[in-house]
């Protein structure tokens, strides 16, 4: 069956994967507010958006923070856990280390902070960005 037949008999078409960055510099992780959509404007996330067709979730986080912040990183690890967004949208979170640029919110995003490991609690994160905390703690302290 494929994905024009799954969709008029309403059954989910493949997962598509969203990555979330978790990206590290100095001891510190970048935390970005979003400006839309309206649902979570001015809700903090770590940094990302979805894999394209062929792209693997390394590739797709790096090419994400270069488009959304005008850096270029490495992706190193996938974080533990996935979380569902919507049906057929999952995310994946992955820690980043900072290769090259100063971070600007270019789009989706109108503030950008970076924030030490007493400081994670210190901004109002999207649910799913906040699960992933302890991970993000644990990336700070080594």
């Amino acid at each position: 069956m494929n994905v024009e037949d799954q969709a008029a008999i309403g059954t989910p078409a493949a997962t598509r994967i969203v990555v979330g960055g978790a990206l590290v510099h100095e001891g510190r992780v970048l935390a970005a507010r979003r400006s839309a959509p309206a649902v979570v404007a001015g809700r903090w996330e770590f940094p990302g958006g979805k894999a394209e067709p062929g792209e693997t979730e390394a590739q797709a986080l790096e090419r994400e923070l270069l488009e959304e912040l005008g850096v270029r990183a490495k992706a190193l690890e996938r974080l533990p856990g996935a979380w569902t967004v919507r049906p057929g949208l999952e995310l994946h979170f992955w820690a980043a280390e900072l290769l090259d640029g100063d971070p600007r919110p270019l789009e989706d995003h109108d503030e950008l902070r970076w924030l030490g490991p007493a400081e994670l609690d210190s901004v109002d994160w999207i649910d799913h960005d906040r699960d992933v905390l302890p991970h993000i703690a644990r990336l700070l302290q080594t």
